[in-house]
């Protein structure tokens, strides 16, 4: 079967021939392939290319190529620049590349990603593993479909790669960086697997042997897994019985299931942090990667990515329906009879109030608050640590506000300024945009 035989029957088993498909595209040979591939078998795809902005004018020149190759073909072209602060490393180059990927993907309302790993690229991912201690998973090499990422050319090799493009006069460009063996990946290209080929002409499809058969052992270990996982997701007291070799197991599995750069040291690491702060009440993180934490305290771990809140500030003068951030705040008059009275960590509440004059905001330096069943004001800081929020949640709360006092905390507690005494005058409610309530 030729490569553009492969690569369409790839779209058959995923049922991705009608879809809007977006395509990785750095100009180089495997990305060039696959990009005249997918747009000669008619699909509608997307090319999208991130400049890393690390080489200059060669960085620059690559991004015209890839633009001008797309425009002379009738392909959708999407480009962005990474700042310079981001750091020059392989592990952050790839993060951002994956980020940006699914920006792409909100931004054209796609499903499938593709991108252009090959066979050598598995054997080379392997190989970096092996060195780095990442245990039988990491045998599993690159999978061909995961989340929205899919990888066609992926029994491939490079040689019939370049093959393809010759036949097809395609003309890629070439990355000098690609040459510079201070970086791991190019280092095990250039330098070991030569030495492989030596021994084994055919080590490629070896090590593809290889890691089918450690991925059919970790499906088997899956399976077997799941009712624990099931059992212990996120609950820092059921994490704790289980064994420390299942403890590894499922720290290990989100590292994967996120695509995630890990060895066998970054695990160990994290299950030793949730085992140390297993006692913390108020909680304690520790970072991961640049924009990746885990949170752990006597309930629950987590893994967060911190954000920064956002300054949005909407005023509330009437009834009715205000889109606030992933969510729609709602001001009714009340009209019924209850006893049902909402939960404090309910996205809903009643109060009583003879004027709509508030603002709806994140939270800020200053906020006070009168909680029910207490006299007087305190800090909202204050309120929010004897209600054990987890730190990283408290920016992201919604609240009801009239100047600096707080009166509502979204899924948290009322104020007494406006607490029911005989009847509710109002319903407020924050939905998600989904359609959903969310308790």
């Amino acid at each position: 079967m030729n490569i553009t035989e492969t690569v369409k029957s790839f779209l058959k088993k995923y049922s991705l021939e009608n879809q809007t498909l977006i395509v990785g595209f750095s100009g180089g040979y495997d990305s060039l392939c696959l990009l005249d591939i997918i747009n000669k078998l008619g699909s509608h795809v997307i090319a999208v290319h991130l400049n890393h902005n690390w080489r200059g004018d060669e960085s620059v020149r690559d991004e015209e190529y890839c633009r001008n190759f797309c425009n002379t073909n009738g392909i959708t072209f999407y480009t962005e620049k990474l700042s310079n602060d981001i750091p020059h490393t392989e592990t952050a180059a790839r993060e951002a590349r994956y980020n940006f990927f699914k920006k792409c993907a909100k931004k054209y309302n796609s499903k499938a990603i593709l991108t252009a790993h090959n066979l050598d690229d598995l054997a080379e991912t392997m190989i970096y593993r092996i060195i780095k201690g990442t245990g039988v998973s990491g045998l599993s090499g690159i999978s061909e479909h995961r989340e929205i990422y899919y990888r066609p050319l992926l029994s491939i090799s490079r040689e019939k790669i370049e093959q393809y493009c010759k036949n097809n006069n395609l003309n890629p460009i070439s990355d000098s960086s690609n040459s510079d063996i201070k970086y791991k990946r190019n280092f095990i290209r250039h330098k070991i697997l030569p030495l492989f080929k030596e021994i084994n002409e055919n080590y490629t499809s070896a090590v593809k042997n290889l890691a089918n058969s450690a991925e059919e052992t970790i499906k088997l270990l899956d399976e077997y897994m799941s009712d624990k996982i099931i059992e212990s997701e996120n609950s820092t007291e059921k994490f704790l019985k289980l064994s420390n070799s299942a403890q590894n197991y499922l720290i290990h599995k989100f590292f994967t299931e996120k695509n995630l750069d890990y060895d066998r040291k970054k695990i160990e690491t994290v299950v030793e942090f949730i085992k140390t702060n297993a006692d913390s009440k108020s909680g304690k993180k520790h970072s991961i990667t640049t924009n990746l934490w885990i949170y752990t305290n006597s309930k629950k771990f987590e893994f967060i990515n911190p954000e920064k809140p956002s300054n949005i500030a909407i005023s509330i003068t009437d009834e009715g329906q205000y889109p606030f951030e992933n969510y729609i705040f709602t001001i009714e008059k009340f009209n019924g009879k209850t006893t049902d009275f909402p939960k404090d960590n309910e996205l809903k509440a009643f109060l009583c109030i003879d004027k709509i004059n508030f603002t709806l905001r994140h939270r800020k330096d200053g906020d006070i608050i009168s909680p029910l069943g207490i006299n007087g004001t305190q800090k909202l800081k204050k309120y929010l640590n004897e209600k054990k929020i987890p730190p990283h949640e408290k920016d992201s709360l919604i609240l009801l506000c009239k100047n600096n006092e707080v009166l509502w905390v979204g899924g948290v507690g009322l104020s007494n300024k406006i607490k029911v005494i005989n009847k509710p005058t109002h319903i407020i409610k924050l939905i998600k945009k989904d359609g959903n309530y969310e308790n």
